[in-house]
């Protein structure tokens, strides 16, 4: 399986924003030095946050980034797609008719590793970014 640090980084910040938001707009070297990671990269994947309205920014001495909808709103699977982040198990196209081993049938176990692609897919649709704030404020 391949989940890149775009996708897992863009999970973090999003977590930490939910968590900070509630009050005042965070900033991005807030959130960089809470999760460590480089501003630069916050910038990148923010910028395609709000291309996919997950967030919007305010401007001025005390803006920053907001959710633009409620955390339970919004889902992990919404996330990964905002940062063109796959959740891939295969190394072929789904729909194609060459196999992951470049011949012209798929290798005997396609089917297992698509089940599984389409597993985690569904499991990272059903959790909420409230699901991630919520379990960390209960520890």
């Amino acid at each position: 399986m391949k989940l890149t640090t775009k996708g897992r980084y863009a999970v973090m910040a999003m977590a930490d924003l939910a968590s900070y938001s509630r009050d005042k707009p965070v900033s991005l070297s807030e959130i960089s030095a809470r999760q460590n990671i480089s501003i630069a990269y916050l910038e990148q994947l923010f910028l395609r946050l709000k291309n996919k309205k997950l967030v919007k920014s305010l401007r001025g001495s005390r803006g920053g980034y907001v959710l633009d909808k409620p955390a339970a709103e919004i889902k992990l699977s919404n996330i990964f797609y905002a940062v063109n982040e796959e959740i891939k198990t295969l190394n072929c196209k789904k729909d194609s008719k060459r196999g992951c081993n470049n011949k012209s049938v798929k290798c005997i176990t396609h089917d297992l590793w698509d089940d599984l692609e389409n597993h985690i897919n569904d499991f990272f649709d059903k959790i909420k970014l409230a699901d991630l704030t919520r379990k960390k404020n209960e520890k």
